[in-house]
């Protein structure tokens, strides 16, 4: 039995008559962290929300453990387990930690499990629990992170595709968030991180995809492209 959990075959998408994704094929194994790297504009953002059927795909297809998920409904993908965390946290700013938490939590019916989940996401970020009565709109861009994550953590997600969640964080934030991120993953949950911080997305994953204008061109084990002339100087700033 194959451990590849996502796969994407020859996948093309578009807004209007632009082609956003060219033909892209990936995949990503069970209990991997995998970086999608590449400038902005490559399509990093659209290949998730192509996963996540926010985007319609115009060919190709979408795998999730060995079946077509291409033309499902975005909610039935989170009912089955791939949950986005998008750029730009996407919290509710007006509703308190809690209810941002509770309201990821949509899918369980088991009030028991619910609790438990929350208290996960307390354990993984102890300062959600000190601000959980608090407006999501007056925490700090790292704390809107960490309740963004945490609430994409609510159902246990089998796959978790992070969207720049370094994004307009100060370095000693990132590498918290980074911490978490290889704890999540550590705890048995599979995750494709997009991040146009390369050194930091690297560092933490097994393998990675470097895009450039809707198409792969390059992958590999993340040590191996660390170390890869063009990456190193197109993504890591040397």
């Amino acid at each position: 039995m194959s451990d590849v959990i996502l796969s994407l075959e020859n996948l093309e998408t578009r807004y209007g008559q632009i082609y956003a994704l060219k033909g892209i094929n990936m995949e990503v194994r069970k209990g991997e962290i995998v970086a999608l790297l590449g400038a902005n504009g490559a399509g990093k953002s659209t290949t998730l929300k192509t996963i996540s059927n926010l985007v319609s795909a115009c060919s190709g297809a979408v795998k999730f453990m060995g079946l077509d998920i291409t033309k499902v409904e975005p909610h039935k993908i989170v009912e089955m387990g791939v949950i986005h965390v998008p750029e730009g946290r996407r919290i509710f700013k007006e509703l308190t930690v809690l209810e941002n938490l509770e309201l990821g939590s949509f899918t369980l019916r088991d009030d028991k499990e619910r609790k438990k989940r929350i208290e996960h996401a307390f354990e993984l970020f102890p300062v959600l629990k000190d601000r959980q009565k608090q407006m999501g709109g007056l925490l700090s861009g790292g704390e809107q992170q960490m309740l963004a994550i945490g609430r994409a953590l609510m159902v246990n997600p089998k796959v978790l595709l992070l969207d720049e969640p370094s994004m307009g964080l100060a370095p000693i934030i990132v590498q918290g968030i980074m911490n978490i991120i290889k704890t999540i993953n550590e705890e048995g949950t599979t995750i494709l991180l997009v991040e146009q911080n390369a050194k930091v997305a690297l560092k933490l994953a097994h393998r990675g995809y470097v895009l450039e204008t809707g198409k792969i061109v390059m992958d590999g084990d993340a040590s191996v492209l660390s170390k890869d002339e063009s990456i190193v100087k197109a993504y890591l700033g040397h």
